[in-house]
């Protein structure tokens, strides 16, 4: 990621010093004389981006993503339309940059075609060719550019169930409700009901590394979207994680959730997981 950007970002790409190769273990399984330890230790790099889910899905992995925004004006433009509250023209774009549209253009066309952006005609009803517009994906990393009153009323909303004496099992429920809508998702035909969890969990931002021993898949958590709420109470907020995973297997079927171990027992989380016979 630029350590700045330029107020008229040039054009030119910048290159990244070299760094050891690494793999979040997603795509592949990790040698059975290894086992899952070493992955909970850290030893084989869970919270790497370095690989995705080997499923047939064609999306690029998050290194690809942010490596397409090593690029000064590729990220000045991620910026710009982060802070847009609807889709932008590439003429809208250059101009709040400063920059010629011809300069731009490419710009937008290689984030796209890596994942980082989503394009759709303008349907306003204009003379000619409709111009594209273009938005986020769902995939693009968030850059902690969510506006900062969400986390607050996540947390107010936290207090008030703990204030409540609300026991864990409301919340597994509720995470089921969430994880059936989201069986109903593109997530879920991807591949296999392992393979599906895996990238719904990825999609998510838990940065998941999986090994697998007859029929079971032991899924580690490299990264935890809710660590900031599950540290204040793990009891409600990692049963709300649980339920969403039990609700997404139990609905795409092939798969059932086995131990889900979270920050109360170690640290990363895991679930485990048998496909059906």
């Amino acid at each position: 990621m630029p350590s700045s950007t330029m107020s008229r970002p040039s054009s030119g790409s910048i290159t990244p010093r070299s760094s050891p190769r690494t793999s979040s273990l997603l795509g592949r399984e990790v040698p059975l004389t290894k086992g899952i330890l070493p992955v909970l230790a850290g030893e084989l790099n869970v919270g790497g981006y370095a690989g995705s889910v080997s499923t047939g899905d064609e999306r690029p992995s998050r290194l690809d993503l942010l490596k397409a925004l090593g690029d000064n004006t590729r990220y000045a433009i991620y910026l710009e339309l982060a802070r847009s509250p609807r889709p932008l023209a590439t003429a809208e774009v250059a101009a709040t940059l400063d920059l010629h549209p011809n300069t731009v253009r490419p710009h937008l066309e290689r984030m796209r075609e890596v994942g980082l952006l989503d394009v759709r005609p303008d349907t306003s009803g204009g003379v000619g060719r409709p111009q594209k517009l273009y938005e986020l994906s769902a995939h693009s990393p968030s850059l902690g550019l969510e506006p900062p009153v969400y986390p607050m009323v996540a947390r107010m909303l936290l207090d008030v169930v703990v204030d409540l004496g609300v026991d864990p099992e409301p919340a597994t429920e509720a995470g089921r409700r969430q994880g059936r809508v989201l069986a109903h998702s593109p997530a879920a035909e991807r591949g296999s009901c392992v393979e599906a969890t895996l990238c719904l969990l990825e999609d998510m931002g838990f940065d998941p590394a999986s090994v697998s021993e007859d029929g079971v898949t032991t899924v580690a958590f490299g990264h935890c979207p809710f660590a900031d709420l599950a540290e204040h109470n793990p009891e409600v907020v990692c049963s709300l994680h649980r339920g969403v995973i039990e609700g997404f297997v139990d609905t795409v079927g092939g798969a059932e959730v086995g131990d889900f171990h979270d920050l109360s027992h170690r640290t990363p989380c895991t679930v485990s997981m048998r496909s059906a016979r």
